[in-house]
C-alpha cells in the first residue's frame, strides 16, 4: 500500500507541475531581459491559467488505488494546489529567478524518484536516493536542502516526461518561496495550500535555517539558506506545516490565531479551548438530570390523582344509586301493603307533614291521642292546591306518590335512574360508554348490583346480563380426567409422582395437600404440561373427555405460581389491567374488562392499595399478603375456566386466607374448575373446599375425593381425627411420619385407597398389600367430587381416544393480536421507564462525566487524526451503554415466562422494549457527544459523530440483549465489561497483524473506530493530504467507507436482536 501511495502521489504532483507552461517558456526569459512590469501580469496570468486547470489534470490520472484517502478529487486536489485565489509566490518567484523559471521546476521523473525516496522501506526521511545530478562524484550547491539549479542547456525539457530527469549543474541558488527543495534533488516543487514555505533565516547560535532543521553545507560561505526541504505526512515531517496557533491563507504568510469568547488560546496549540462552552452545557445539562431525578413520576402521579378522583366519584355516585334504589324499592313494597304514607312522610317529604297539619286544621280536628286518619286524595290534591300553582309541572318524586295513591300496585313512576325497572332499557350499552367517567359509573354500577343480588343464587355473568340486558357470557367449562398419571426423572428411574387417577370437575374448588416432597406442585405442573425437561410423564390425561393437550386450552387457564411474580415497578391495578387486555376476549368491550378488573379488585379486597406500587426488593411496596393476592389476581381477570393455584395462602394470615377462598369460591359459581395446593389450612378454610386430593411420600395418593367424606373415609381404616385436632394437621403428621396409627402404616396408606378403588396395585408395593381388605362403607368417589377407578374408565366417552395437534387452539377465545398487544406493552413500559427515571438520569450523567473526562484526557492528535481519542470513546460508549441495556431483560425474566406461558405474544413483548429503547439509542449520544466535543474539538462534525455513536449504541443494544436473556445478571454484566474491551483491542491491531486480518472484520469496535477516523479525516485537506493518506493506509481504512460502517454496525444490531429474540423464544 506504501508503493501505491507513493507512485500514485508521485503521478499527480507531476501531472500539477506539468500545468506549470513550458510551452510559453520565454515569457520568464522575457522578464528577466527586459525587467520591464508591464510584462509580469501578463506572464503571471498565463501561468494562472495553467494552473486552473490542475485538477482537471489530476483526475484524469490518480489511480483506484490512491481513491482510498481522496473521496472526491475535485474537492481534495483543489484545496491542495488550486492555488487561483492567490499567486503572489509565483510572481515573486519570476522577479527573483533570472531565466525562465519552468527550468528550475521538478519534472515528473523527479518527483516520482523523490517519492519513491520518501515512501520507500527503511528509508530516512528527508533523504533522496542518490541520482544523476547528486551522488558521490557530482554534489552541486543546488543538492543542498532548499536549493536548486537550472537545467543544463541543450536538453529537451517536458515536465510531462516520467522516464527522462534532466542534469542541472548551472545557476543554483536558493529555492523561491511557496517552493520546497528536496535535499539530493537540486530542482523545486510548489508546497501544498495550508503549508508555510518562507525563506530560512540563519540561526548563528544553532547554526541550523530556522524555521526547517537543515544546515549550511560546511566550507560554502557563499552558500545561504533557502526554503522548505521536504512535504511529508506529519508524522515524519512538520517543517511545512502551519504552526500550532496559527493558520496560513497562503504559503508565504502566517497569521497568529485569535478566540471566540469564553475560549483561549494557548501558545503552540492547534485548537482552541473552548472548555468553557462544555462546562456551560455540562451545568445546564446536570441540572435538567437532576430535575428529571426528582420529579420523573409526577406525570404518571398526576394522572393517577386525576383518574382517582374519577373513579372516587363513579364509587360514590354508583354507592348512592344502590341506596336510592333500595329506598325507592321499600318505598313501593310499603305502598303495596297499604300503609305507605306514614312512613314516606317520614322518610322522604317534609311537604306531606305540611299538608296533613293543613288538613287537620281545615276539619277542626285537634290535637288527639288517637292516630290521624289518612286523607283521601282529593282532599290531599285541594289542599295541596296553592303550592301547585307556583309550579308550572309537578316534580317525578309527585307523580310517583300520586300514583301509589291512585294504585298501590302500578309501577308507575319507577322509571327514574334510581330505581325505575326501566333503568336497564335506558342505561347505555358498555360499548357506547367511551369517557373515563361513564366507564367507571358503568363498572361500579353493575358491582353495587352484584352486591345486591349476593344472596341470590345468580352467577356475576347473568347479574351482568340482567343490568346490561345483553346476553349472557358463560366460561366454557374444563373437566380434567387423568388415570395411572406417573412422572419419571429421566436417567434416575426415580417416580416423583405415581399411578394417580381421578378428575377434576368444573364448579368446584379442590386442595391438594400432603407432607413436603410428595409431588404436589409436580402434580399441578403435571396437568398443565409444564413439566421441566428433565422429567418423562407418563398416564392419560383427558380433556372434557378428549384425549386433547392441555396447551391448547392455555388462552383459558389460569396458573398461579407459588412465587409472587408480578411486575413491581407497577401499581396493583396496572398489573391487573395489563393482564385483562392481553387476555381477555378481544371483543368484550373496554367497560366489561374496567367491570372485571374492578370486580376483582373488590373481592380480593385490594382497593385501598390499587394505585400503590407493588414494590421490589429494592423499593417497599404493598404487604406480602397484598402481593400474594395480587398474584391471584392476575390469572382471575383474564376469567379462566380452569384455575390452577400453587400454594396461594403461603405467606397469609387466617383472615386474608379466607377472603381469597371467599373470591375462589365465587369464581366457582360461574361453573370454573379450581384446583389449589394448600399447607395445612385452618379447620374453618379446609371446610371451604369441595374436594381433596392427598398425596403421600413419593407422589402416592392416599385419598382423593370429597372434603365431606375425608373423615368418614380415615375411620372406616381405623384412623379416627382426635377431638379439638385439625383433620388435615392430623391427616399429614400421619404421612410425615409423626403420628403412628396401629391399623396401618404410613406407607400402606396408598395401597389401601387403591384397594378401596379398585386400582391395580404396582408390582413393587404388593408386599404392602398382604393383611390389608377393603373396608366396608361406601365408596367417596360415588358420591360426585373426583371420581376414579372403574367408574373413572366407565365414565369415558366414545371419542375419549383422539388426539388433537398441540399447535391448535381450542380455547375458543380470541385474545388481542400482536399490534394491540405490542400497544399494550408499549404503554406498560413507558410507565415502567418513568418511573425509573432516576436511574436513566443516573446513566445520563455518567455519559456526561466520562465524555468530559476522556474528552479532556484525550488529546487530539493530528497524526494519527485522533485515534485515541475514539477508541475510549468507543470503549466507554460501547461498556456504559451495554450495561444499561442489560436492564431491559435481566430483571424480568420470570415475568416474561409467566405471560408467555399464558398466551401472550412474545413478539409484542420484543419489539414493545426495543422501541422503548430506542429512546436510550438518540439520546445517549448526545449526552456524550455534548462533552466530548467540547472538551476534546475534534475536526470532524458533530453531526457525523452523533451519527456514528447512535449506530453504536444501536449495535451494542442489541448485543447486550443477547447477553441478557443468555446469561444470569451478574455474568451478563462480566461479559458487558470484557466485549468491549477486547474487540477494541483487537480493532486496534495495526492491518498486518494476523488477528485483524482473520478477526478484524467480525469486530463491530473495528467498524466504529474506522467510521469515526472516516468523519476526522475527511477535515484534513491541503498540506494534511498526505498525512491523511497515511493514517489511512496504517489502519487499513478507506475513505469511501464510511456508509458501509454505519451499515455494518446497523446490520450487527439487527442481527444480534434477532439472535436475542431466538434465544428468548426458545430458552
Amino acid at each position: 500500500m506504501r508503493g501505491v501511495i507513493r507512485s500514485h502521489f508521485l503521478l499527480f504532483l507531476l501531472v500539477f507541475l506539468s500545468s506549470f507552461p513550458s510551452s510559453r517558456s520565454l515569457d520568464g526569459d522575457d522578464y528577466s531581459e527586459t525587467q520591464n512590469p508591464a510584462v509580469l501580469p501578463g506572464v503571471t496570468d498565463l501561468i494562472h491559467k495553467r494552473l486552473s486547470n490542475l485538477t482537471t489534470l489530476l483526475i484524469k490520472d490518480i489511480g483506484s488505488d490512491l481513491s482510498f484517502c481522496i473521496k472526491n478529487a475535485q474537492e481534495d486536489l483543489d484545496g491542495a494546489f488550486n492555488f487561483s485565489k492567490n499567486m503572489d509566490f509565483v510572481t515573486n518567484c519570476i522577479k527573483k529567478t533570472k531565466g525562465d523559471v519552468t527550468l528550475r521546476l521538478c519534472t515528473a521523473a523527479e518527483i516520482k524518484f523523490y517519492f519513491d525516496s520518501l515512501f520507500s522501506k527503511g528509508a530516512k526521511t528527508g533523504y533522496v536516493k542518490v541520482n544523476k545530478n547528486c551522488n558521490l562524484k557530482s554534489w552541486v550547491s543546488g543538492c543542498e536542502p532548499g536549493w536548486g539549479c537550472f537545467a543544463d542547456g541543450g536538453q529537451q525539457i517536458d515536465l510531462k516526461n516520467t522516464s527522462y530527469m534532466p542534469s542541472r549543474t548551472q545557476d543554483c541558488q536558493p529555492c523561491c518561496e511557496g517552493f520546497f527543495c528536496p535535499r539530493g534533488l537540486a530542482c523545486m516543487i510548489p508546497c501544498p495550500l495550508g503549508s508555510y514555505c518562507p525563506l530560512a533565516t540563519l540561526n548563528k547560535t544553532t547554526g541550523v535555517c530556522d524555521p526547517y532543521n537543515y544546515q549550511i553545507p560546511p566550507g560554502k560561505p557563499n552558500h545561504s539558506c533557502g526554503t522548505a526541504d521536504i512535504w511529508a505526512d506529519v508524522g515524519s515531517s512538520s517543517e511545512i506545516f502551519c504552526s500550532a496557533g496559527s493558520y496560513c491563507p497562503n504559503t508565504l504568510n502566517k497569521i497568529t490565531c485569535t478566540c471566540f469568547k469564553l475560549t483561549t488560546c494557548n501558545p503552540n496549540t492547534s485548537n482552541q479551548n473552548i472548555h468553557g462552552y462544555g462546562v456551560m452545557l455540562f451545568v445546564g445539562l446536570s441540572l435538567l438530570l437532576l430535575i428529571i431525578y426528582n420529579f420523573s413520576d409526577q406525570v404518571i402521579s398526576t394522572k393517577e390523582r386525576r383518574q382517582a378522583k374519577s373513579r372516587e366519584a363513579a364509587a360514590k355516585h354508583a354507592r348512592e344509586t344502590a341506596q336510592a334504589r333500595e329506598r325507592w324499592k321499600a318505598a313501593k313494597d310499603i305502598a303495596k301493603k297499604g300503609g305507605w304514607q306514614a312512613q314516606l312522610s317520614k322518610t322522604f317529604s317534609r311537604a306531606k307533614s305540611q299538608r296533613k297539619t293543613e288538613q287537620q286544621k281545615a276539619s277542626g280536628v285537634g290535637k288527639s291521642t288517637e292516630a290521624p286518619v289518612p286523607p283521601s286524595p282529593k282532599v290531599a290534591e285541594q289542599t295541596s292546591k296553592g303550592s301547585k300553582e307556583k309550579k308550572k309541572e309537578a316534580g317525578d318524586l309527585t307523580k310517583m306518590l300520586h300514583s301509589l295513591e291512585d294504585d298501590p300496585k302500578s309501577n308507575e313512576g319507577f322509571d327514574l335512574n334510581i330505581g325505575g325497572k326501566n333503568v336497564k332499557k335506558q342505561a347505555p350499552k358498555g360499548k357506547q360508554l367511551h369517557t373515563q367517567s361513564q366507564i367507571f359509573k358503568y363498572a361500579y354500577g353493575q358491582i353495587e348490583k352484584e352486591k345486591a343480588q349476593q344472596n341470590k343464587n345468580l352467577t356475576f355473568s347473568g347479574i351482568i346480563s340482567m343490568a346490561t340486558d345483553d346476553d349472557i357470557r358463560t366460561r366454557p367449562m374444563i373437566e380434567i380426567y387423568f388415570k395411572d398419571l406417573t412422572l419419571t426423572l429421566k436417567g434416575k428411574n426415580k417416580n416423583l409422582l405415581r399411578s394417580v387417577t381421578g378428575k377434576l370437575m368444573p364448579g368446584r374448588v379442590s386442595a391438594v395437600m400432603g407432607p413436603s416432597g410428595a409431588g404436589k406442585t409436580t402434580f399441578l405442573s403435571a396437568l398443565t404440561g409444564k413439566t421441566a425437561a428433565g422429567c418423562s410423564v407418563t398416564g392419560l390425561i383427558l380433556v372434557n373427555g378428549k384425549n386433547e393437550p392441555i396447551q391448547a386450552y392455555r388462552k383459558i387457564i389460569g396458573y398461579v405460581p407459588q412465587d409472587d411474580i408480578v411486575h413491581g415497578n407497577l401499581t396493583v391495578e396496572e398489573n391487573l389491567r395489563f393482564s385483562a387486555r392481553c387476555r381477555l376476549s378481544a371483543d368484550l368491550a373496554k367497560p366489561d374488562k374496567v367491570l372485571v378488573i374492578e370486580r376483582v379488585i373488590e373481592s380480593l379486597g385490594l382497593q385501598a392499595v390499587r394505585d400503590s406500587l407493588v414494590g421490589t426488593v429494592e423499593k417497599r411496596g404493598i404487604s406480602g399478603g397484598q402481593r400474594k393476592r395480587v398474584n391471584v389476581g392476575l390469572e382471575m381477570v383474564m376469567e379462566p375456566s380452569l384455575l390452577i393455584l400453587d400454594e396461594p395462602t403461603t405467606g397469609l394470615d387466617s383472615s386474608s386466607s379466607q377472603l381469597l377462598l371467599r373470591a375462589l369460591r365465587r369464581e366457582a359459581l360461574e361453573g370454573v374448575n379450581i384446583c389449589m395446593v394448600l399447607h395445612q389450612p385452618s379447620y374453618t378454610l379446609f371446610k371451604m373446599f369441595d374436594d381433596l386430593i392427598l398425596l403421600a411420600k413419593g407422589g402416592l395418593v392416599a385419598y382423593l375425593g370429597p372434603v365431606k367424606k375425608v373423615e368418614e373415609y380415615f375411620s372406616s381404616i381405623g384412623i379416627n381425627v382426635p377431638d379439638r385436632v385439625n383433620p388435615p394437621d392430623h391427616l399429614i403428621d400421619i404421612l410425615e411420619g409423626i403420628e403412628k396409627p396401629a391399623t396401618v402404616t404410613r406407607e400402606q396408606l396408598p395401597v389401601r385407597w387403591m384397594l378401596h378403588n379398585g386400582y391395580p396395585v404396582p408390582l413393587d408395593m404388593l408386599d404392602l398389600a398382604e393383611g390389608l381388605s377393603t373396608p366396608s362403607g361406601s365408596n367417596p368417589n360415588n358420591s360426585g367430587g373426583a371420581a376414579g377407578g372403574q367408574a373413572f374408565a366407565g365414565d369415558l366417552p366414545d371419542d375419549s381416544k383422539t388426539n388433537v395437534s398441540k399447535s391448535k387452539d381450542l380455547s375458543n377465545r380470541r385474545t388481542p393480536g400482536i399490534l394491540r398487544q405490542y400497544r399494550y406493552f408499549l404503554g406498560r413500559i413507558l410507565k415502567q421507564r418513568l418511573r425509573e427515571g432516576q436511574m436513566q438520569a443516573v446513566d445520563l450523567m455518567i455519559l456526561l462525566l466520562a465524555g468530559a473526562c476522556l474528552g479532556t484526557l484525550a488529546k487530539v492528535t493530528d497524526e494519527t487524526l485522533d485515534n485515541a481519542g475514539y477508541t475510549f470513546s468507543v470503549i466507554a460508549v460501547s461498556l456504559l451503554s451495554m450495561i444499561a441495556a442489560l436492564r431491559t431483560y435481566s430483571l424480568d425474566k420470570l415475568q416474561y415466562k409467566r405471560e408467555t406461558e399464558s398466551g401472550i405474544s412474545s413478539l409484542a413483548h420484543f419489539l414493545s422494549k426495543d422501541t422503548i429503547d430506542l429512546f436510550n439509542i438518540i439520546i445517549k449520544p448526545v449526552a456524550y457527544l455534548s462533552m466530548f466535543y467540547f472538551f476534546n474539538n475534534p475536526r470532524s462534525s458533530f453531526q457525523d459523530n452523533y451519527v456514528i455513536l447512535m449506530a453504536l449504541v444501536y449495535c451494542v443494544t442489541g448485543m447486550a440483549y443477547v447477553l441478557a436473556i443468555s446469561f444470569a445478571p451478574s455474568l451478563a454484566q462480566l461479559w458487558a465489561v470484557l466485549v468491549p474491551v477486547v474487540l477494541t483491542l483487537v480493532a486496534n491491531k495495526g492491518k498486518d497483524s494476523m488477528i485483524q486480518k482473520y478477526f478484524g472484520k467480525f469486530c463491530y469496535t473495528k467498524w466504529a473506530l474506522e467510521a469515526f477516523v472516516i468523519a476526522n479525516a475527511e477535515k484534513y485537506s491541503g498540506v494534511w493530504l498526505l498525512t491523511r493518506c497515511k493514517s489511512l493506509e496504517s489502519g487499513g481504512y478507506n475513505l469511501h467507507d464510511w456508509k458501509l460502517c454505519l451499515i455494518i454496525l446497523i446490520v450487527n444490531g439487527v442481527i444480534a436482536r434477532i439472535l436475542a429474540f431466538i434465544i428468548l423464544v426458545t430458552r
